[in-house]
């Protein structure tokens, strides 16, 4: 437990050490300072995370601290942001542990290393409900280049990275669904539910390329109607062409039911975005150079709407995605 450990005990022991920035202070002030980037607007984003809707009380706690920066890292891929910084709110029950501060906090530092972003500041407070986590992530694009959900275009190809479904299977398999699976497929679900794998890199390389994209959170089916409706347009979809793992084909199979589920799970942490189809070569040459896989699934129409097809049909879509309330 933490009774041991005032407020001022643990920012300093647990979340100072991941402060490195120059303008946090060393989290010994009320506030950060950010200096002005000529050329640039800076971009913010903010998520939270809950125990029991968006990760388990039995995670371990490193995946649990990566999630909740890793679904704000992937709203500012899908803007072409650079990440720089971050602010970390945290609520804690009363059974929230020392140790268990330690690994989040390790969990943190891995990620800032890989991500190369620091913590700024925020908060910490003491509820008697589950743990909720609230980071809210800065990053820097060139002034004028953020990627918006408004700009896809009639006649514009739509493409999406990475793999589709993995998170939604991670989620059922945690609910105990049967399958069989063997151990690789199973780890390989459950870690793309716990941690999520953002082309922060690739995002920062559609700047000036994608004519709009967006973050996949509720599932693809339902932000690509966002995205249809920011820009005026309709979206057709392949249903056979959305990217899915093998490990999910092995757990969903490849029936129409199966793609459909996968298209609506949420979770997914990928970037959706629409392009120019001359730029394909470019942008797959550049996927490639970033680390990222992209996957072309359909085309934007004049019109409005998402209409998923497979086999030349309309496929029922009934539930698009997740909705939050």
């Amino acid at each position: 437990m933490l009774m041991a450990m005032n407020e001022f005990d643990l920012i300093a022991e647990i979340f100072a050490p991941l402060a490195s920035h120059p303008g946090a202070f060393g989290l010994k002030d009320d506030a950060a300072a950010i200096a002005s980037r000529p050329g640039f607007d800076l971009v913010v984003t903010t998520d939270v995370i809950a125990e029991g809707t968006d990760f388990f009380a039995y995670d371990p706690p490193g995946t649990v601290a990566q999630k909740a920066l890793r679904v704000n890292l992937s709203d500012l891929a899908a803007k072409g942001a650079v990440p720089e910084y971050y602010l970390l709110a945290i609520t804690l029950p009363p059974t929230i542990t020392q140790d268990w501060l330690k690994a989040f906090a390790a969990g943190l530092a891995a990620d800032q290393k890989a991500f190369n972003i620091s913590l700024l500041g925020g908060d910490t407070s003491r509820g008697e409900g589950p743990l909720a986590i609230q980071v809210t992530a800065f990053g820097f694009v060139p002034e004028g280049k953020m990627l918006r959900r408004n700009g896809a275009r009639p006649g514009d190809a739509i493409y999406v990275t990475g793999t589709i479904g993995d998170s939604g299977g991670g989620l059922a398999i945690f609910k105990r669904e049967k399958h069989a699976l063997d151990e690789t497929q199973r780890d390989y679900l459950i870690g793309r539910y716990r941690v999520p794998r953002p082309p922060v890199a690739f995002g920062q390389a559609l700047c000036g390329l994608a004519t709009a994209a967006l973050d996949l959170s509720d599932g693809l089916i339902a932000d690509l109607g966002h995205m249809a409706k920011a820009s005026g347009v309709g979206f057709t979809i392949d249903a056979a062409a959305i990217p899915r793992s093998p490990a999910l084909r092995a757990f969903w199979g490849n029936e129409e039911t199966a793609i459909v589920r996968a298209a609506t799970a949420g979770d997914d942490y990928q970037i959706a975005f629409t392009a120019d189809p001359a730029k394909q070569t470019q942008i797959a040459m550049l996927a490639v150079a970033h680390g990222a896989t992209i996957s072309r699934i359909g085309t934007v129409f004049a019109g409005e709407g998402v209409a998923l097809q497979l086999g030349g049909k309309q496929v029922n879509v009934p539930h698009t995605g997740y909705r939050h309330f």
